[in-house]
């Protein structure tokens, strides 16, 4: 009776070591939950959205991203505008990447509810350096993103959002 109690014990014992090893290998490495705080996003994120981030995308323009922030500790998430070496530009409220015009459709809802004649995003022009991406927030005017604190390394960069899974009226996977 006691060897097979053992043989119980172990055979537990390994397989909780084997889910626990698992799990340590999926989150460092392949993806990770991520917990939205402010209202940099919105209207894509709201603040207290939990996302799953994939640690393994090959990051494209307009992805949105986690990245950590200049602040110790803390992680941003945004929107990848520029990549590297790309020339960044705003010309009233219009974005345009090496030249090119690109449309935004993700910034509709905010710029519909602007008062006539303001622009949603001031104009600037930046080039994005090897190695870094350029990203902002969708919540443009309340957004602290590469316009503030530069443009984001590629090695502070953690992963891409792939699913929103709280809350559950809008789980799913944001466009």
């Amino acid at each position: 009776m006691k060897e097979n109690m053992k043989k119980e014990i172990w055979s537990w014992t390994k397989s909780l070591l084997l889910a626990v090893a698992l799990a340590f290998i999926c989150r460092e490495f392949l993806f990770a939950p991520v917990l939205v705080e402010g209202k940099s996003m919105q209207p894509t994120f709201e603040d207290q959205n939990r996302l799953i981030i994939s640690k393994t995308s090959e990051i494209q323009r307009f992805d949105k991203v986690v990245f950590h922030s200049p602040e110790p500790g803390k992680d941003y998430i945004k929107r990848v505008i520029g990549l590297p070496g790309d020339t960044v530009e705003m010309k009233q409220d219009t974005l345009y990447i090496n030249g090119k015009k690109y449309d935004e459709p993700y910034l509709a809802e905010s710029k519909q509810n602007l008062p006539e004649g303001e622009l949603l995003t001031e104009d600037f022009q930046a080039t994005v350096p090897e190695d870094a991406y350029f990203v902002m927030g969708d919540n443009r005017r309340q957004s602290r993103d590469s316009r503030e604190i530069g443009e984001v390394s590629a090695k502070e960069m953690i992963g891409e959002v792939k699913l929103r899974f709280f809350p559950l009226n809008v789980a799913g996977f944001p466009e």
